[in-house]
């Protein structure tokens, strides 16, 4: 029986189809990692003129980045297995107290019925801070890290020897040659892959280490609630006590003063003592604008090592390895040959249209070759010719307006800096397939509300102003070049 035809008029396609997906990631995923990263993924309500797309939504942008790296394609895949029409799955940010969810439908059996799904009626509450995706264990226990990056799933070239090569070593039990280690890259290229790497290693070698893995923001949302709390002291000891402390994104920690003043004393104790320190950002320390020197100096005394964009040589052997681990797939070697020369932006974006080609393949029963690979990539191969990043966008705003970068992200309020600022977020949001949030904390670490003022602002000044609407079309020809 196809999801469509359940019976129940009171329960969606989609929320029929969520209780099989929530079962089939609780079952494949585990029990502790599906509780602390995928049961908190609510299904918003459809939209009626939208029923080709999937909303999903989670209460932190932490938790979204985190689904939407490692689970976005298989909850794709998943959704377009049962719901053949469903055009695309999106995973949203949305605090618990403002979002219309529907609960999975879950089988209520009586004696001689058949089950039949029926919808709970979401409570909005707010989760403790305990409960948040932070990877700790104890002496004894496992830590929480992504059971797929290891060593042996990660494919090494010159790109990237270095980095994986210092990732090995830091990981061998007695006392670490180096710490800390920075590992940097662009996104997608494989430096979270590393962290877990490290991580998984080092508790096969010494069971009984404590191993801490959080993102940069997490440290400063625990570091804040501590501070609230008035208990810094659990804070510093809980952080301190690591074995091996692996810390992601350090660049979300720019222009936080308190927090940087935490993590300085941090990262001091944990070398200090002899402990092993991982950090990765998506540039090298010195790069890292809105991070205090002494931060960057201690950073930098440690082995610096970056992760290249794959060439196409790795690009390929890549698709190879994730080819072979796709059950009852038959991928031409010219399919693979052709996504690897088109599609060279990130190893996750290889992954990601590798994986497109194998789920269309099998919800419509198609054989793979070279053009049901073309008309599966299109939009993949468009958007790889050329994407303008973040980053980019703040480089040419702040030389078109004589500022320094670091102005763009600083906390003036100044017409001369608030609105260049402004134009590179207005450019970011029509330019880039970041979201609200996501472009917020590029800037400094602003909110998705200072976004969409901004946004709105540059709209209504496009139509009034004339040096500003001059401005705008100057930085997106010279962007879009």
């Amino acid at each position: 029986m196809r999801v469509n035809e359940w019976q129940g008029d009171t329960v969606s396609e989609q929320a029929q189809a969520w209780a099989q997906i929530r079962a089939s990631l609780r079952e494949s995923a585990g029990v502790r990692l599906f509780d602390q990263w995928l049961k908190p993924i609510e299904l918003v309500e459809a939209d009626p003129d939208e029923d080709d797309i999937v909303r999903l939504a989670l209460p932190s942008a932490f938790l979204a980045n985190w689904v939407r790296s490692h689970y976005a394609d298989r909850l794709q895949f998943e959704f377009r297995r049962l719901l053949p029409h469903v055009r695309d799955v999106k995973l949203e940010t949305r605090p618990p107290s403002r979002m219309p969810v529907m609960m999975a439908a879950e089988p209520v059996a009586d004696a001689g019925l058949e089950a039949s799904p029926v919808i709970r009626e979401s409570v909005p509450a707010m989760a403790p801070a305990a409960a948040a995706p932070v990877a700790v264990a104890e002496p004894g226990e496992r830590p929480l890290l992504d059971p797929r990056l290891t060593f042996d799933r990660f494919v090494v070239d010159q790109s990237n020897r270095v980095s994986f090569n210092a990732a090995r070593l830091l990981a061998e039990p007695g006392i670490p040659r180096f710490s800390p280690l920075f590992i940097h890259s662009t996104t997608g290229q494989g430096k979270t892959h590393l962290m877990h790497a490290i991580g998984h290693a080092f508790r096969a070698a010494v069971p009984h280490a404590v191993v801490i893995c959080m993102s940069a923001e997490r440290f400063m949302f625990d570091f804040v609630a501590a501070m609230r709390a008035r208990d810094t002291f659990s804070f510093k000891t809980r952080l301190r006590s690591a074995d091996l402390l692996l810390i992601d994104d350090l660049q979300f920690i720019a222009g936080k003063d308190a927090t940087q003043e935490e993590f300085f004393h941090t990262i001091n104790e944990i070398v200090g003592a002899g402990k092993r320190l991982v950090i990765a950002a998506d540039r090298p320390p010195q790069a890292l604008d809105g991070v205090e020197p002494r931060i960057i100096s201690r950073l930098g005394a440690g082995l610096v090592a970056d992760i290249k964009a794959p060439d196409l040589a790795l690009r390929r052997a890549i698709l190879e390895r994730k080819a072979a681990e796709l059950p009852g797939t038959v991928m031409p070697p010219e399919v693979l040959d052709m996504i690897a020369a088109r599609v060279h932006t990130s190893v996750r974006e290889v992954e990601g249209a590798l994986n497109r080609v194998a789920a269309y393949a099998q919800l419509t029963g198609e054989a793979i070759d070279l053009d049901f690979a073309r008309q599966t990539l299109g939009d993949v191969f468009r958007g790889a010719e050329r994407r303008v990043t973040i980053e980019e966008i703040q480089k040419l705003v702040s030389q078109h307006f004589e500022l320094k970068p670091l102005d763009l992200v600083s906390a003036r309020r100044s017409r001369a800096v608030a609105r260049p600022r402004q134009i590179a977020m207005y450019l970011s949001k029509r330019l880039t397939t970041r979201s609200l949030p996501e472009i917020g904390r590029k800037f400094g670490g602003r909110d998705h509300s200072t976004v969409i003022h901004a946004v709105r602002k540059i709209e209504e000044l496009r139509d009034t102003d004339r040096d500003i609407d001059g401005a705008v079309r100057v930085l997106m020809r010279e962007l879009e070049a």
